[in-house]
């Protein structure tokens, strides 16, 4: 189908939000406590809808459901990315995924959670919360019980552009100043680990202690990311990030005008800078689409950098 597929964000305000998806990225945010934009999503806690053209107004969802030919008829309850982009104004929870096998069992058959992120602005000298420094399961436990959190947890320094890889298992949390784009499976499963004693509606959020210690991943290892050969072509600049089982991630930056081909199950699409256009539909920072399978080729024009996804 030779029909690009733009979606509509959902947004949701949290404990830890703020104002920057209004402020730098000109969405329509409830309050200045928004944490995130589900840019391009599928999960019945935030589907967005088909902008524009013979799908509009239907749910992600329901295009998956009735149409499951525009993705190559791939198997599966619901369809398997979920983006994001997340507005850190304080610290998120320290916190850890399931795997899809745990989520199966523990979690009524939902999918577990693997993630990668791609850090589009920060503080300087800014860090986030990644692994632990118990040697097994007993140190961790303990060090958990006795609310050691200074010995027990580590901290990886960031800045813009870096690109990080979330694995099932992997203690984490993004901290306050810290503005980034999310690639996931379809999944809205998170274990709190600790909350630093917050409050919300006057009482402190809720943890998932016994089943973060049954999921963290003991002892952590640095996640190796695989990749591809970059390329340089004319105006076209294609980075790899990331190649895995649960997807594929890379940037592509555009100066003037590039031609692509849409070869996958589908492809997404995500402009994080510039402004241009696709196929001559205008689009600039903030657009979110979906190339359905057998699109074929297709034309960026303008200066533009695209975070693209694809199984």
């Amino acid at each position: 189908m030779k029909e690009i597929l733009f979606l509509s964000p959902v947004f949701k305000e949290t404990i830890w939000g703020g104002d920057r998806l209004r402020t730098e990225w000109m969405y329509d945010i409830p309050s200045s406590h928004t944490g995130e934009c589900w840019a391009i999503s599928a999960h019945p806690n935030g589907d967005c809808l088909i902008k524009s053209g013979r799908f509009s107004g239907q749910s992600l969802s329901w295009l998956w459901e009735h149409h499951r030919e525009l993705f190559h008829n791939l198997p599966g309850p619901v369809f398997p990315l979920l983006v994001k982009i997340i507005d850190a104004k304080e610290d998120l929870s320290i916190q850890v995924h399931p795997d899809n096998s745990y989520a199966a069992v523990h979690e009524d058959g939902a999918l577990g959670k693997s993630e990668c992120w791609y850090i589009l602005n920060c503080k300087r000298d800014s860090s986030i919360v990644y692994g632990h420094n118990a040697r097994n399961k007993a140190e961790l436990r303990a060090l958990v019980e006795q609310n050691k959190w200074d010995s027990l947890i580590r901290s990886l320094p960031i800045k813009p552009g870096d690109f990080l890889q979330i694995s099932p298992g992997t203690i984490h949390a993004i901290k306050a100043g810290t503005l980034l784009l999310e690639v996931q499976q379809t999944s809205d499963i998170t274990y709190r680990l600790y909350d630093y004693g917050r409050l919300q509606d006057g009482v402190p959020r809720k943890l998932h202690i016994s089943k973060a210690l049954d999921v963290i991943r003991c002892p952590h290892k640095d996640e190796i990311i695989e990749t591809y050969g970059q390329a340089q072509m004319g105006d076209l600049q294609i980075i790899p990030l990331i190649a895995s089982p649960n997807y594929t991630v890379h940037r592509i930056r555009c100066r003037r005008k590039a031609t692509l081909n849409q070869r996958y199950s589908f492809l997404t699409g995500s402009v994080i800078k510039g402004s241009g256009a696709i196929d001559g539909i205008p689009i600039a920072q903030g657009s979110h689409f979906i190339l359905p399978y057998d699109y074929g080729e297709y034309t960026y024009t303008g200066s533009l950098t695209i975070i693209e996804a694809y199984l």
